[in-house]
């Protein structure tokens, strides 16, 4: 009898913590889906279309240093966000596209620039493609070459072209 008394109690002690525990779940489901929209970024407010179509234009030149493959004008990412934010301010302030970007690859360095400028530092990725492409080509062309003369020394070749 006292067992079961005891039970009874414990179970009437684990109720109200579980209700509490419930509710304090729910609170903060509710909170994460509440914090979404308050975190999501406010429109901007240009002076005029012209520098509207400035900052768009920015945006598509500049690549997102998270992302790596997207503009700043295509990414989510928060650092995305964050520069657009501050081209946003300098073109507030007045500055032109050129001291924009100047100020983002003196702190970011030439990889902010979606197409970056053809300099020392920058041959090997504006040239390596047609290197690769002419090696490729080159290796390819010396194979068959060697494999045409091996057959012809070989005698291998009959009327028909085939081996």
């Amino acid at each position: 009898m006292i067992n079961r008394a005891m039970a009874s109690a414990i179970d009437l002690l684990k109720a109200p913590v579980l209700l509490k525990a419930l509710v304090l779940l729910m609170a903060l489901v509710l909170l994460m889906a509440l914090m979404n929209p308050l975190s999501a970024a406010q429109p901007l407010v240009f002076e005029n279309e012209e520098q509207a179509e400035r900052f768009r234009l920015l945006a598509s030149e500049l690549r997102c240093l998270v992302c790596q493959n997207q503009t700043l004008a295509d990414s989510d990412a928060p650092l995305a966000h964050d520069l657009r934010q501050e081209i946003f301010k300098m073109l507030q302030a007045g500055k032109s596209n050129d001291e924009i970007k100047t100020f983002l690859v003196d702190r970011y360095g030439d990889f902010v620039l979606y197409s970056p400028p053809l300099d020392r530092n920058t041959l090997l990725l504006w040239f390596m493609p047609a290197l690769l492409l002419l090696a490729g080509g080159g290796l390819l062309i010396t194979r068959i070459r060697k494999q045409a003369m091996a057959q012809d020394a070989n005698g291998e070749i009959d009327g028909d072209g085939k081996n």
